[in-house]
């Protein structure tokens, strides 16, 4: 198998010397070649615990009322045992398969089958068929980028099920959320089994694949680099974009539903929960074709990390400040609301005009305004695996010259006001700023460790001159 003469290959770059070889630069971009005992004690633990981590914060709501030390009390006192817990679990249920399946099946035809048409009447949306990045090996994949049409889609048969046809209950995904918790563990483990299998017996490009010998490392981290089924279903981009984000917005609707069941009415704290992630959905699938840029598509390799994070971690972690406003409704006073309304507007702005100001960047390689002047920028090389040199410009003007990270300080204010809109009586809708905040630095650092490798002394260049990661002036 290609594969197979591919991992043979990787065991022989291994040992190629100097940082400032190109063939090294060109090895050591992306995810790792071989592992050290750190990285695979993490990964061990994250294939352990990240599963125990969704089904403890969704279980805590649903057997005690959202306190996160409630069961740990009953367990180390006596009161209950494990296989109390876990009785009181509801099951997985044919009707959630049944309601789970329709789902995937559905986003997977919206996705393959409906070419993308809203970029023929929506002014400056991009979609359609796009270009990614170039890969390692030297490939430049094209995408259907159709996401915004899944979305609206989506949504307009949702609404219209609500106020017309009345086929289901708008609180349908409430009613079933843990017995849904179950199918997208199935689908996440299936999904990436399966991609490890095709990744070593018929990946889509050999050359983009990279083999540690570890098995947990690979399984997590993923071998091939773009695995794809035929010419246009591509796993990264599925999976990043649908079913998982698509149903963001799905979920909070359906806790909000839930709660004018519940109480009668719908708190001003859920519908700020409601807009402002409903803001970053919407800002993804308008965006699409520039996420094609980012680490996730660039970098990361498709396994575990993706495949059962897409699935399972995003809809359920993410989702957890609406859950937690179910179970304890919040309304907040009016300088509170709009104090937190602010705080997520303004991370929104920080998140898309840095966001922006990079993607015209590269648009017009340079040739642009930012802030009324002519950008400045660091010119860096790197090689493919291929032996082809290629240049990469690196702004440090703008937003981009505060911090080589400022989109996620962006990401990580907009984060914070999704919390600050739950009230302070509990410590679980907060986990998703201290989770944001420890994924966006390591992702700076992993980042950073990559372009080190790949451009050099190029990159020493550039944190010279932007030395800051997220906060100028701090860190």
């Amino acid at each position: 198998m290609a594969a197979h003469q591919e991992k043979k290959l990787a065991q022989e770059r291994k040992h190629k010397p100097s940082q400032n070889d190109p063939q090294t630069s060109q090895v050591q971009w992306g995810r790792a070649w071989e592992v050290d005992w750190f990285s695979l004690a993490s990964i061990l633990l994250l294939l352990l615990f990240a599963p125990l981590i969704v089904y403890y914060f969704i279980m805590s709501c649903d057997q005690y009322q959202c306190s996160l030390t409630d069961p740990l009390r009953d367990l180390l006192t006596g009161n209950k045992h494990l296989s109390d817990i876990w009785s009181k679990t509801p099951t997985l249920t044919c009707r959630a398969a049944g309601i789970y399946c329709l789902w995937v099946a559905f986003q997977v035809v919206l996705y393959m089958f409906i070419p993308d048409f809203c970029h023929k009447f929506l002014p400056g949306y991009v979609g359609g068929v796009q270009e990614g990045a170039v890969t390692p090996a030297g490939v430049v994949n094209k995408y259907e980028i159709n996401g915004l049409q899944a979305w609206i889609i989506t949504h307009v048969l949702w609404f219209a099920n609500a106020y017309y046809f009345h086929f289901f209950s708008p609180t349908i995904i409430f009613d079933n959320w843990i017995p849904l918790l179950w199918c997208a563990n199935i689908l996440g483990y299936a999904v990436s089994t399966f991609a490890m299998i095709k990744g070593y017996f018929f990946p889509t490009n050999a050359k983009d694949c990279k083999f540690t010998g570890n098995f947990f490392y690979d399984y997590m981290m993923g071998i091939e680099f773009n695995p794809r089924i035929g010419r246009w279903f591509d796993f990264k981009l599925f999976f990043n974009g649908r079913p998982g984000i698509v149903a963001w917005t799905l979920i909070n609707l359906s806790y909000a539903a839930k709660q004018q069941e519940l109480y009668g009415q719908v708190t001003n704290s859920m519908i700020l929960v409601n807009v402002l992630q409903g803001i970053y959905v919407l800002d993804f699938f308008w965006n699409e074709a520039w996420y094609l840029k980012t680490i996730d598509i660039c970098h990361d390799h498709f396994g575990w990390y993706l495949g059962w994070g897409d699935c399972v971690w995003l809809p359920y972690l993410y989702t957890l400040q609406g859950l937690y406003l179910v179970y304890h409704p919040v309304q907040l006073g009016t300088a509170n609301a709009v104090g937190v309304l602010l705080l997520g507007l303004i991370g929104y702005y920080i998140f898309r005009v840095t966001n922006h100001q990079k993607d015209l960047f590269r648009r017009t390689d340079g040739n642009c305004r930012i802030w009324g002047k002519k950008p400045e920028y660091i010119e860096c090389s790197y090689k493919s695996v291929d032996g082809t040199k290629y240049y990469s410009k690196l702004m440090t003007s703008g937003f981009w010259g505060w911090a080589r990270h400022f989109n996620y300080t962006g990401d990580l204010l907009g984060s914070l006001a999704y919390c600050l809109a739950c009230g302070f009586a509990h410590i679980l809708p907060y986990f998703y700023i201290i989770y944001m905040t420890i994924l966006l630095t390591h992702r700076c650092i992993r980042d950073e460790h990559r372009c080190s490798s790949k451009y050099g002394k190029d990159w020493k260049h550039y944190t010279a001159a932007v030395p800051y990661r997220l906060i100028p002036g701090v860190f």
